[in-house]
């Protein structure tokens, strides 16, 4: 029985995972702005779209990911913004999923840790 909730869990885990994904991607996709906003965002469109020099640390593979981005846009120069704030809002969603496993992997050594899982205990997890 014990091998059956294993596989399971896994199961379980990512599909949760990445429900909870969508829903972070829907809600961060529906709320990007189709120009710049307010802090960096201005400045990391601008970088992006001339491959300049941004403030680092990580905004490198940022500027070189939304450059790749501006290029679906195709030549409209009123998308470049809003290929870049997709790419924020993407990257975001991609945190919380990666957040959720985290969290779950965690609560799973915690709850569970050798004993047996069960379904009750694999929801409380999800």
């Amino acid at each position: 029985m014990r091998f059956v909730f294993m596989n399971n869990y896994k199961k379980i885990n990512n599909i949760t995972g990445w429900v909870v994904f969508l829903i972070a991607a829907f809600t961060y996709l529906s709320t990007i702005e189709p120009t710049g906003s307010f802090w960096d965002c201005g400045e990391f469109i601008a970088t992006a779209h001339k491959l300049e020099v941004g403030h680092p640390p990580g905004a490198p593979l940022f500027m070189i990911i939304a450059r790749v981005f501006i290029l679906f846009g195709g030549d409209n120069v009123r998308m470049i913004p809003i290929m870049v704030n997709i790419l924020s809002a993407m990257m975001s969603a991609f945190t919380i999923l990666f957040l959720f496993w985290t969290i779950t992997a965690m609560a799973k050594k915690v709850t569970i840790g050798k004993g047996e899982q069960t379904l009750d205990k694999i929801l409380a997890i999800m």
